[in-house]
């Protein structure tokens, strides 16, 4: 009643708020970019982790060769002998979007380099994300939650943690693609526009080219699209929400090289295909009831349906049959893995061997989404009242993240803008309604209050009120024909009005109670500011490539990963190999330019057990196997002398695992004594002979006397030792790399008697060449 007694007044107020929003969700964007600079103001501008230097490497190539050389390029520094197609095997979006922006900024005029543009793109991507997560906020619950989540994802730890700068990786795009999409399918679902579903399947293909978690839309989707059939929902708006996505997204999915027939033949897309088969039917089925008497339609569903189940039965029987040959039943080992969390511990070593696959510990859940994890509850509640396509759409994408989560680590990232999209439905609706209890309790405002609430109601109140005023519509069209259903139609007017005055005086506070309420709520919000202000200048800001200790002496710098590259780069021939184990691969390749054995595409889990068995073999073995390779140095990492807990040691167990996955002589029992894993006195000779534990603790001893190992807690078993096939060539300034050159052959007949040579001169010929083509591995 308001807005239409004074309508200039409330065109102002309307005026006025979207410039407000509009310079709050500035503010939002640059603290979204702003909180993620700390690993730039604490350390320097440099790309981080293992996975960013690869990308960083492929847009090198991408910006100085073009995207034709792109898409066909073969590169022969990587998986020595085999190589690798990296236009067919990596997801594009990233090094496009990185590559893009470097050109449009050269185009301008402002020269940054290629590095720059790497390290600034995920926190510019994360105000974008940010900004699209009001969008999608919004379309469910108003403009007041759309602001509230955007701010708790700009500074959410959980993304923070994939985001900040120098974390060059997928997922820097990836949530934005994966929040926008869902914001067009939700845009769709409201407005029924063939417009935004062709938006929609373009922000899906973007996704695809950015991340393989483009799986998680193109199956979230579908179960929302079958909930709503279930639930009696079905709408034309529903089916130009599905449809084209479908169609559009699927066959733009397929020019994506990586995904190419996949987006066909694998299960991971097949419920999108079936629930597209459901739509279909569920359509005609209502178009058939609009145009056929009640008689007829029975009929008409009969048949529908029955030809409906029909080719239903025949797609998933066609589905079956292409499925069946594959062990794994067209699922990927990661697919498996969120499906069954046990299937990589008990047959892929190589997906559980990594950190980011490991399911979550409860505190990580406080650490990641913090106080987030508590308001979770409370806005499911809210989408509830009303429900919604979009409001259980939210809900749905919380459930599905909530488990996903909880079995990867990693999809953590996935679940973080669901959390902040609830909290900040939670806590507008909490505000709404603690702002109102005081409104309408102070003095001299009480005899407009009704008036007033109305305007600053809730986004459920404003969506009852639509509901009344959309039946009160249809009743209206449906009496307009008599004059006397005026007088009814006043009337329900009033009644609803009084209705809705009602229930928002039933949701009236007292005053104290409203008065403590908002400050409890803003003082968990400054509880949330702080902690994710911590864990983006503490927790996350260090780059892995670079480390930093505090102690009595004040702050130490470890610097060896980037000493050791350089220590390759300038002191061995630009065609030689290096081995090591695959975390490192990208980093070598990358920061030093030498051919590596595997690195972290881990495509090939053979070559990587064939690096395993080297690692746990003796070293007379270990170094048949990497001569057989034409490696000419061997790179480990060691953490004992200065207690860094990710070295090579700590993972050798898993490259046993991965090893005797494929070479059965290697057997994890034979490296544990009594059921542990031991480096001391107690160690099995097996350990004590690996190849793995001479390389980490040659020389060990010379560093206090004692070979006490900072990382295990326990001085070593075997303190004295010689190298007869490998030779020491260089360790870092802190112990932490260590680098091994293997002894030419001409070397290892040293020291043997005449006798020996004679009789090795005087053997057969079929004699040598059976020694010739012995397998180094077994």
């Amino acid at each position: 009643m308001a807005a239409l007694e004074n309508p200039k007044g409330s065109t102002l107020r309307n005026a006025f708020g979207n410039v407000l929003s509009l310079f709050i969700l500035l503010l939002i964007g640059i603290l979204a970019f702003s909180i993620r600079l700390f690993s730039v103001i604490k350390y320097e501008s440099v790309i981080h982790e293992f996975d960013p230097y690869f990308n960083y490497r492929v847009t090198q190539y991408l910006t100085k060769n073009g995207i034709y050389d792109f898409w066909n390029w073969f590169d022969d520094r990587t998986w020595y002998p085999l190589g690798r197609v990296i236009g067919g095997t990596v997801y594009p979006g990233l090094t496009l979007t990185a590559g893009t922006l470097w050109w449009i900024l050269n185009s301008l005029n402002i020269p940054l380099s290629v590095e720059t543009v790497c390290v600034f793109t995920a926190p510019i991507f994360s105000a974008i994300a940010a900004w699209a997560t009001y969008l999608l906020t919004k379309e469910v619950k108003g403009t007041g939650a759309g602001l509230t989540a955007a701010a708790l994802l700009a500074m959410v730890p959980s993304y923070i943690s994939r985001s900040v700068a120098g974390s060059y990786d997928n997922e820097a795009v990836a949530i934005f693609a994966l929040i926008f999409t869902f914001y067009l399918y939700i845009k769709t679902l409201n407005t029924g526009s063939l417009f935004y579903a062709t938006l929609n399947a373009l922000a899906y293909f973007y996704m695809v080219c950015s991340w393989g978690g483009y799986t998680f839309i193109i199956n979230l989707i579908p179960m929302h699209v079958l909930l709503c059939i279930v639930t009696g929902r079905y709408s034309s708006r529903l089916y130009i929400a599905y449809a084209p996505l479908v169609v559009l997204g699927t066959l733009l999915a397929s020019l994506v090289p990586v995904v190419g027939f996949n987006a066909v033949m694998t299960s991971e897309h097949f419920a999108s295909f079936l629930v597209f088969i459901i739509i279909h039917v569920v359509a005609l089925v209502y178009y058939i009831k609009g145009i056929l008497p009640p008689k007829m339609f029975k009929v008409a569903v009969t048949l529908v349906v029955s030809v409906g189940l029909v080719v239903c039965c025949a797609v998933i029987a066609v589905l079956v049959a292409l499925v069946a040959s594959s062990p794994t039943k067209g699922w990927s080992g990661r697919s498996l893995s969120l499906l069954d969390p046990t299937y990589a511990s008990k047959y892929i070593p190589i997906i559980a061997s990594v950190s980011e696959h490991q399911p979550p510990t409860w505190p990580s859940y406080f650490m990641d989404i913090n106080v987030l994890a508590f308001l979770v509850p409370a806005g499911i509640i809210a989408c509830f009242l009303p429900l919604s396509d979009a409001s259980s759409f939210v809900v749905l994408y919380i459930v599905t993240s909530v488990y996903f989560s909880g079995v990867m680590v990693r999809l953590m990232l996935v679940l973080a803008p669901a959390a902040c999209i609830l909290s900040g439905i939670a806590l507008s609706e909490a505000f709404n309604v603690f702002t109102r209890s005081i409104k309408f309790q102070l003095p001299g405002i009480s005899g407009n209050s009704e008036t007033d609430a109305g305007d600053a109601g809730s986004g459920s109140i404003v969506t009852q009120n639509d509901a009344v005023k959309t039946d009160k519509n249809q009743d209206t069209v449906k009496e307009r024909p008599s004059r006397k259903n005026k007088k009814k139609e006043k009337e329900i007017v009033e009644k609803a009005s009084i209705k809705s005055q009602i229930e928002k005086r039933l949701l009236v506070l007292p005053l104290e109670a409203s008065v403590l309420a908002i400050f409890l709520l803003v003082l968990l919000g400054a509880f949330y500011v702080v902690h994710c202000v911590w864990a983006a200048s503490e927790a996350y800001s260090a780059p892995s490539i670079v480390l930093t200790s505090y102690s009595q002496d004040g702050l130490h710098v470890f610097d060896d990963f980037r000493e050791a590259y350089a220590w390759l780069s300038h002191n061995t021939e630009v065609d030689d190999k290096v081995a090591s184990w695959w975390d490192y691969g990208y980093q070598t390749t990358a920061m030093a330019n030498r051919t590596v054995i595997v690195d972290n595409n881990t495509w090939n889990n053979t070559h990587i057990a064939t690096v395993g068995t080297a690692m746990s073999s003796p070293e007379k073995a270990a170094w048949e196997i990497f001569n057989s390779l034409d490696v000419k140095y061997v790179l480990v990492v060691f953490g004992g002398l200065v207690g860094y807990p990710s070295d090579d040691i700590n993972k050798f167990l898993w490259m046993v695992r991965i090893g005797g996955g494929v070479f059965p002589h290697i057997k994890e029992p034979d490296y544990l004594r009594d059921g542990q894993y031991r480096i001391d006195s107690q160690a099995t000779p097996t350990m004590l002979n690996s190849l793995m534990y001479k390389l980490s603790y040659y020389r060990f001893v010379e560093t206090d006397g004692k070979g006490f190992d900072r990382v295990r807690r326990t001085e070593i078993g075997k303190k004295y030792f010689k190298l007869t096939h490998f030779e020491e060539v260089f360790t870092t300034h802190h112990w932490m790399v260590r680098i091994f050159k293997l002894k030419p052959p001409k070397n290892r007949i040293r020291g043997k008697t005449k006798k020996s040579k004679l009789k090795a001169s005087s053997t057969t010929s079929s004699k040598r060449s059976g020694t010739r083509k012995k397998n180094p591995w077994h």
